[in-house]
């Protein structure tokens, strides 16, 4: 039981960091959105995006990489103090619960859509949907730009991808670029 933990843990730990440096490299080639477009698309109803380069996610790739380091450095203290008992390592996953939203982040590249810390392949994408936010919207109210526009739901192999769409024009572009790939 104790090895069946230790390896979860470790796999656990890999994988989120494979996953972000999946979003860092793929940064580079960014598709879409342009700066005119960032106040247009929102992954949180209150506030736009931040442009998809380095030094505009500067903060939030920060944090992840000492979340990232912060587990790595409890899981290694836990092990040589504590052993390796599945209670004491649960607090430490808590945080990357919302890690996601770290990254004010939505963009579209060659290869397929950066949201938060997620890289969504093409492939892995099965459908979408706009929805309109009106007054029975969990959005609704969160700001007034954003009521009576649309939430963008991609539905992936995993969990969904959520955006905010402000003006007509932006859904238009979505829907074609999307239809497209």
């Amino acid at each position: 039981m104790n090895e069946l933990i230790l390896a979860a843990m470790i796999i656990f730990i890999l994988y989120k960091s494979i996953r972000f440096y999946q979003v860092i490299a793929r940064m580079k080639n960014i598709r879409f959105p342009a700066m005119e477009d960032m106040a247009e698309i929102r992954k949180l109803p209150e506030k736009p995006l931040n442009a998809p380069s380095y030094s505009h996610q500067k903060l939030g790739m920060t944090i992840y990489i000492l979340m990232l380091v912060f587990l790595l450095v409890m899981f290694s203290v836990g092990i040589f103090i504590g052993g390796t008992q599945w209670y004491s390592f649960l607090p430490l996953l808590v945080p990357f619960v919302y890690a996601g939203d770290l990254l004010n982040l939505f963009a579209i590249s060659d290869d397929g859509i950066l949201s938060g810390t997620r890289f969504i392949p093409w492939k892995n994408i099965r459908s979408f949907e706009f929805v309109q936010i009106d007054v029975n919207h969990r959005y609704y109210g969160h700001s007034k730009e954003v009521n009576d526009t649309y939430e963008l739901k991609i539905k992936t192999r995993g969990f969904p991808v959520s955006i905010v769409v402000v003006t007509d024009e932006m859904k238009e572009k979505l829907t074609e670029i999307l239809n497209n790939k």
